[in-house]
């Protein structure tokens, strides 16, 4: 913005948003449904047994998908919510990325259960400066319904920005990766993957190992857990190629994979040591941690060579050090 002035100007017109419809009188695209409900549990790798047979329940978590529009969208969406990305828009906060959601369940929901929805403004923040850029954090609140009956709240909240400019040099920095999310439930994962290990959560009451990292056992429902170190070998479960979009720390066609670990859990990744069109499910990798820069490295899955064992590793490792 030009002024101080613009900006309270700005500031004011977004906050008459606040309380305003972003969608009414939604209905889910299907009903709540067990071929979704498996689908999502193959996904996710949840094997809890709630999920299945005759009394099955809806994983909490799957919540927004009862309400997803797909690729054609949703009829509910109103005219207030576009009318205010349009304002940021034309303010030049022209990108926008997801920042987080919560989620709260005051019941399960069942197959062939219908969801309505509709969907508020929140809020909407003050002008706020980041890592990506300048621009205001936009929050909805979707509240799902069975009949008159609230069975969840969705909050959604973006950021619409105008990206920071670099500092001119001679030679322009090559873009840096996006950094993951860490928080406290996966923090002991990524700080193994920076010393070199991939290290996987296990249960210690009924021993499953499970990735993404939980703070609770998916199988038994167990709070307890310790770690075990992953060889690091595995194959390709299914994987994409990625065209588009080109993001600039990127360097498209590059092929991203679900990897099938030896220890029993799957793993994302990026594969490397073939050619993109040469990645193909069963495909034997390895585990290798990428460094991205001094604050990023990454576990990427390396095809095309001998699998090796953990202990084989380790003595790699220390004939290079």
């Amino acid at each position: 913005m030009d002024s101080d002035v613009d900006t309270e100007a700005l500031t004011a017109r977004l906050k008459g948003f606040e309380g305003r419809t972003a969608a009414t009188g939604g209905t889910g695209k299907d009903p709540v449904n067990l071929p979704m409900i498996r689908h999502w549990c193959e996904a996710m790798g949840d094997t809890h047994p709630a999920y299945t047979g005759p009394d099955a329940i809806a994983p909490p978590t799957m919540l927004q998908v009862w309400t997803m529009g797909g690729l054609s969208g949703h009829p509910a969406r109103a005219a207030a919510y576009d009318e205010l990305l349009g304002l940021l828009d034309a303010a030049g906060f022209t990108s926008v990325v997801a920042t987080d959601c919560e989620q709260e369940y005051p019941r399960p929901l069942r197959p062939g259960e219908e969801v309505t929805f509709d969907t508020v403004v929140e809020s909407v923040s003050d002008r706020k400066t980041t890592r990506l850029g300048t621009g205001h954090f936009v929050t909805t609140r979707t509240e799902l319904r069975v009949g008159a009956e609230l069975v969840g709240t969705h909050r959604f909240r973006i950021l619409k920005y105008a990206p920071a400019r670099r500092p001119s040099a001679r030679e322009p920095d090559r873009p840096r990766r996006p950094r993951p999310v860490v928080n406290r439930d996966n923090a002991g994962f990524w700080e193994g993957v920076r010393q070199g290990r991939l290290l996987i959560q296990r249960c210690t009451a009924c021993t499953r190992p499970r990735h993404p990292w939980l703070p609770g056992c998916n199988a038994c429902g167990g709070q307890d857990w310790d770690t075990v170190e992953a060889v690091g070998t595995g194959h390709v479960h299914s994987y994409v190629v990625m065209h588009h979009p080109r993001f600039p720390a990127f360097d498209p066609p590059y092929a991203v994979a679900l990897i099938d670990l030896a220890e029993g859990v799957r793993m994302l990744g990026n594969v490397v040591g073939v050619p993109y069109d040469k990645v193909r499910v069963g495909l034997p990798v390895r585990v290798e941690f990428q460094v991205c820069d001094e604050e990023l490295t990454l576990p990427v899955w390396r095809a095309g060579e001998k699998e090796l064992t953990l202990p084989d590793r380790r003595a790699g490792e220390e004939a290079a050090g």
